[in-house]
Order: C-alpha cells, then structure tokens, then sequence
C-alpha cells in the first residue's frame, strides 16, 4: 500500500506543480508522476541543504516539498528547453 501512496502523492504534486508553472496542458499522468517524484527528491535535498528538518513521510508537509521541489524542476527544463 505504501508504494501506491506515494506514487499518488508523485502524481498529485507533479499535477499541481504543472498547473503552477502553466504546463499542465503538456504533460499527461505518467509525466506528472514522473515530475512529483523527482520533485520530491530535489525539494528534500533542497529543504535538507537549507536546515529543514524531517522532511519525511507521507503528510502535507512532504507534499509540499514535492510540489515545490517539482515546480524546481520544471522551471529548469524550461530553461534548459529554450536553449
């Protein structure tokens, strides 16, 4: 059950983060769980780089770590795509 948890988490940051970062109409399911999940790797290191403390679980705090850690990695996509 754990992993079906937090694949949802995955999805519903990266949908979120999309939305944010107005790509939403560009990325489909399987992106936006691709984006929650990686965004949540950068946000963790991120969080962990600035002092932020157990930035770990399944709650609304690790959600939003996720959501920004994905709106940080579609921005640098952006960037990188534009080049």
């Amino acid at each position: 059950m754990g992993i079906i948890a937090w694949l949802i988490l995955g999805a519903f940051s990266g949908w979120i983060a999309s939305i944010i970062m107005g790509k939403n109409a560009s990325m489909g399911a399987i992106a936006n769980i691709v984006t929650g999940i990686i965004g949540a790797f950068i946000g963790g290191v991120v969080f962990n780089f600035f002092g932020a403390q157990k930035v770990t679980g399944l709650n609304i705090h690790s959600a939003l770590v996720s959501i920004v850690g994905a709106c940080i990695l579609l921005w640098i996509l952006s960037v990188i795509s534009k080049k």
